[in-house]
């Protein structure tokens, strides 16, 4: 995984830059998205890599399923994947483009999972104390998992805030290990 999100990363660069610089930032978005649907789809995916299909046949292919949404640029885009056989990373330039557009938007994506299924009024207010704390506009993803016994987990880029039960259990049983 890490891998494709490494090869991924400078073709995602390159479209956000396209993006902030034409001013279409969500048309890039829809055009990504659909890409990496595209890429996702187990049809096209039988033909990637495919020693019958070219690459050329494959970019092209990928154009006529998305139509005229795809602008002159996105085109070249894909068509350079497919030349350099990188349409299978098309999910994760998506993913990565996704990043790039919320960070520029000044959003943090939050992963909030609870025990138990939270109300509107206990998200809002979690998601209010975490754009205080943080300093920026929080987009919330909500999960049950009732695996963390009470409480709830939230995910933000690389940090983790763990105020479930389970997690204070398994600090303490390292700190009683030591």
């Amino acid at each position: 995984m890490a891998e494709a999100i490494t090869v991924a990363r400078p073709y995602a660069e390159a479209a956000y830059k396209l993006a902030v610089e034409s001013k279409e930032l969500s048309k890039w978005s829809k055009i990504l998205q659909l890409a990496a649907a595209i890429a996702q789809d187990d049809q096209v995916r039988l033909l990637i890599g495919n020693p019958l299909i070219s690459v050329k046949q494959l970019g092209e292919l990928i154009q006529e399923i998305g139509g005229n949404k795809f602008t002159a640029e996105a085109r070249n885009l894909i068509m350079l994947m497919a030349e350099n056989k990188r349409v299978l990373v098309l999910p994760q330039v998506s993913q990565l483009f996704e990043q790039l557009k919320a960070q520029h938007e000044g959003i943090l994506e939050a992963k909030i999972i609870s025990a138990f299924k939270m109300q509107s009024d206990q998200i809002n207010k979690l998601v209010d104390n975490l754009e205080q704390k943080f300093n920026r506009k929080i987009e919330a993803q909500v999960s049950v998992d009732p695996e963390l016994i009470g409480g709830v987990k939230v995910e933000i880029g690389d940090e983790t805030l763990d105020a479930s039960v389970r997690g204070k259990l398994e600090a303490m049983a390292v700190a009683l290990k030591s």
